[in-house]
């Protein structure tokens, strides 16, 4: 199929000025690539086929969808990729938190404003300005949004490499980044793949408290506390709550010990700050929320999406896990009446592992 659409066009030249315009709109770098992802899609099925996504039955759904972006987008001939930082904080204040266990760790992505519409609407933006430049053209943009190898994507385009902890590491700054993409059928030219720098190094694989890095490149979700305290949406398997400490909403600890991230520099992005005290608060205070002041405080956050129920379910399990005080103990036994049977399950237990911990003076 020949684009002669696009023949009047100098690709190159716009190519460059796509990856100005979106350094512009505050993204750190953009790439280009095709959209042969076999390697990927055979990845991917292997990891389906050994049913590591637990629960994620969109995973399965989509199919090849999600390795063929033509099947999704029809006409789509390349996907620009866009990575944006969030890190705002220091790997000292994280161990802080996770060393007290009376307080909450909520992963760093998700401390302040949610970045699927952020990015969503930078990448918007960008599509509009190669709009001005050349008329129309076929897009669509994604964050996290569709059946879109989003990772794979990102390493063709040279964004990064893929760690062991299968997130994205790139080696001027690290992994705290979020990506999104551009599908178009723009025959633009396409960028080297990042190259693997991971070598010998096995720190996340080490690090992880549930042991969820099965091998090197692979995780198995049912293990990882961000799939648990996140995607998982029954009880919490009793095995691995202990495991959970105080981590209520995602995990960071395959980052925190990734070397690559001394090199981490803080955002600019005001929206990626920490809201409501949600970097350092306790325990307690947060698990006395009602659900309507959890909607109000989660107002354009990426945790409302887990609902009430769950953010109660993560917290009687870091209340378990937390040194017994009394009161603890009073706070677990005034939602022991709640009305949901998992959080009334999940607090029971709370309640069992207080007691058989001697409170410490």
């Amino acid at each position: 199929m020949h684009h002669t659409k696009y023949n009047h066009i100098d690709l190159s030249l716009l190519a460059n000025d796509i990856k100005s315009w979106g350094r512009t709109l505050g993204f750190q770098q953009i790439g280009i690539t095709d959209i042969n992802l076999e390697e990927a899609e055979t990845r991917l099925l292997d990891w389906l086929g050994n049913h590591y996504h637990g629960e994620m039955h969109y995973m399965h759904r989509h199919g090849t969808k999600r390795s063929q972006p033509a099947e999704l987008v029809p006409g789509t001939l390349r996907v620009i990729s866009a990575r944006m930082d969030y890190w705002h904080d220091s790997t000292a204040q994280c161990e802080n938190v996770l060393a007290d266990n009376h307080l909450g760790y909520i992963s760093r992505y998700a401390l302040g404003r949610d970045y699927h519409k952020l990015l969503r609407k930078r990448l918007q933006q960008l599509a509009q300005q190669i709009e001005n430049k050349i008329g129309e053209f076929g897009y669509r943009v994604f964050t996290d949004s569709a059946p879109v190898l989003e990772k794979p994507l990102a390493e063709k385009a040279g964004l990064g490499w893929i760690g062991k902890h299968s997130n994205l590491i790139e080696e001027q700054t690290g992994s705290w980044f979020f990506i999104g993409e551009m599908y178009t059928d723009l025959p633009l030219p396409t960028d080297a793949p990042a190259k693997n720098h991971c070598g010998t190094c096995r720190s996340c694989i080490d690090a992880c408290p549930t042991k969820a890095i099965v091998a090197p490149y692979t995780v198995d979700a049912r293990l990882c506390i961000s799939y648990l305290t996140i995607e998982l949406k029954g009880s919490i398997p009793v095995e691995l709550r202990t495991l959970m400490g105080n981590r209520i909403y995602g995990c960071d600890d395959c980052q925190l010990v990734c070397p690559w991230n001394r090199f981490a520099t803080a955002t600019h992005e005001q929206d990626f700050f920490a809201r409501n005290n949600l970097d350092s608060a306790t325990l307690i205070d947060l698990f006395a929320w009602t659900e309507q002041e959890f909607m109000t405080r989660t107002e354009g956050s990426a945790i409302r999406r887990i609902g009430h129920q769950s953010w109660l379910r993560n917290i009687a399990v870091a209340l378990g896990n937390a040194t017994p005080t009394e009161a603890i103990n009073a706070a677990l036994i005034a939602r022991l009446q709640h009305s949901s049977a998992l959080v009334r399950e999940h607090v029971q237990w709370a309640l069992q592992q207080q007691a058989e911990h001697p409170a410490r003076p």
